[in-house]
């Protein structure tokens, strides 16, 4: 089973992180972090969009399914970023998938002796739910003006997805305390052993 530690959380949308549960998407054979239900409901546990306390479920079909959602936000996000529109197949599974989403509950609290609302929550209290919230996300992603900062990590070795919020829109790297210092610290040593073997004037 996964461990919390193995996912990361740099995407800036939940759709974006949950689509980084495939790691390593520039080899041949990524990386799958979701190697089983339980894996599965740990993530959207951890993510905030499952009830803790939730049974991990016993179907493969969740699983199956919530890996098809991933890999239909994946394409359908990179196409449009890329200006390009996503499949209809991907449409029509992104729209059934939101369409089951959990409405938002409303809150109340009640302060200085008044009944006040006290915002919404919105938590899933089984997998299917959860990944209909993601869904829902995507959508919400595919028609916002952020669609045009999502970015593929440039270090050779990552491809993971993320949302930049730099204000220049430049931001290379999914993290700076990850792929950033190692591709300059490659990139530095690489120009270091040039130098050593460069012929002398």
């Amino acid at each position: 089973m996964a461990t919390e530690d193995m996912w990361i959380w740099d995407g800036g949308r939940v759709c974006l992180d949950f689509t980084n549960t495939l790691r390593n998407r520039w080899r041949t054979t990524p990386e799958e972090t979701l190697r089983n239900a339980g894996d599965l409901v740990l993530w959207l546990q951890e993510a905030g969009l499952l009830a803790p306390g939730t049974p991990d479920p016993a179907a493969a079909a969740v699983l199956a399914s919530g890996r098809r959602l991933r890999e239909t936000v994946d394409r359908a996000v990179l196409a449009v970023a890329d200006g390009r529109l996503p499949s209809s197949g991907d449409v029509t599974v992104l729209n059934r998938a939101a369409a089951e989403a959990p409405r938002p509950a409303l809150q109340i609290a009640v302060t200085d002796g008044r009944l006040e609302p006290a915002g919404t929550t919105n938590i899933a209290t089984d997998p299917a739910a959860a990944l209909a919230l993601i869904a829902q996300d995507a959508v919400d992603l595919l028609l916002s003006a952020e669609i045009q900062r999502v970015r593929v990590c440039g270090a050779d070795t990552c491809a993971l997805r993320f949302l930049d919020r730099s204000p220049a829109r430049n931001r290379r790297w999914c993290s700076m305390s990850r792929c950033g210092n190692r591709t300059k610290v490659r990139l530095h040593q690489a120009r270091a052993r040039r130098s050593e073997h460069a012929p002398a004037d």
